[in-house]
């Protein structure tokens, strides 16, 4: 079994603590929901985990099956076993996904693959025109194209942990149904999921085992998937409270009260997504 691990994990960006204490464990076969209101840093968390340039990590530990990460790049997360679908994934003209994943595999393994006919397998599978696949990554390609694009690879690439930033992003309920539906597939198989989200409505198809409340870079509560169904119905009212008198949040833990700097957004965070 695969185990990604997060002990009171610290990330600062540019000089500004985003996120504060992090401790979350992400299991093979096992989905992790993380929601939360936009600048909570959920896509602070997904940057650091893959090594994006700018995230520095403060405290605590970050680890794949007692590997430290920390100190790797991307390239060598990526080949311990993880995987990053952006939620605006990348544009890279000139190189095609084949051509991509040809050259991932090789470094990963001396094991010949199929590129070719795993990629076509996989496009019929999410509803991705076979067209596409010798096209330049991601150009010209629409927004549900692109997300079908990068799972496709996920699934080739066959790595133990996904790390999915708003894959509902900019999807169609079709796509969102053939996307997600596929990945819930391969955690049959064994994948460990982390799932960035917004809305409860990817999780009708990509079911989540464990749910966790993000909010000023805590997590403030996890629960079951009935959590989900919650903030889809009330908000999130019960975790954050406004104080007229202040400029920070007060943010619920543990039936407790704790302050936290308004400063703590997208505004301060320049890698961060907008919608995050």
């Amino acid at each position: 079994m695969t185990v990604l691990s997060m002990k009171n994990l610290g990330v600062a960006v540019a000089e500004q603590q985003i996120l504060h204490g992090v401790d979350l464990e992400v299991a093979s076969g096992e989905v992790h929901a993380v929601m939360g209101p936009n600048g909570a840093g959920k896509s602070t968390l997904s940057n650091a985990i893959m090594g994006k340039a700018g995230y520095q990590i403060t405290s605590g530990s970050l680890e794949l099956d007692g590997q430290d990460l920390s100190t790797l790049p991307t390239w060598a997360r990526a080949q311990a076993g993880l995987f990053l679908a952006m939620q605006y994934p990348t544009e890279v003209p000139g190189v095609s996904v084949r051509e991509t994943l040809e050259l991932a595999l090789a470094e990963r393994s001396s094991q010949e693959i199929d590129v070719q006919s795993r990629l076509l397998e996989e496009a019929e599978k999410i509803g991705l025109a076979n067209e596409l696949l010798e096209r330049a990554l991601n150009v010209d390609m629409s927004g549900g194209e692109k997300k079908r694009n990068e799972t496709a690879q996920l699934a080739v690439l066959d790595p133990q942990i996904a790390v999915l930033d708003e894959l509902d992003s900019g999807l169609d309920i079709d796509a969102l149904r053939a996307c997600a539906e596929r990945i819930e597939g391969m955690t049959e198989q064994g994948l460990g999921v982390l799932c960035i989200t917004h809305y409860h409505r990817l999780l009708d198809y990509l079911p989540a085992d464990h749910v966790h409340i993000l909010v000023g870079g805590r997590i403030v509560e996890s629960g079951g998937p009935e959590l989900a169904v919650e903030l889809e119905a009330e908000g999130y009212s019960r975790f954050i409270e406004s104080d007229d008198e202040s400029e920070g949040v007060s943010v619920a833990i543990g039936g407790r009260s704790q302050q936290t700097s308004s400063s703590i957004s997208e505004a301060d965070d320049p890698f961060a997504d907008p919608l995050a």
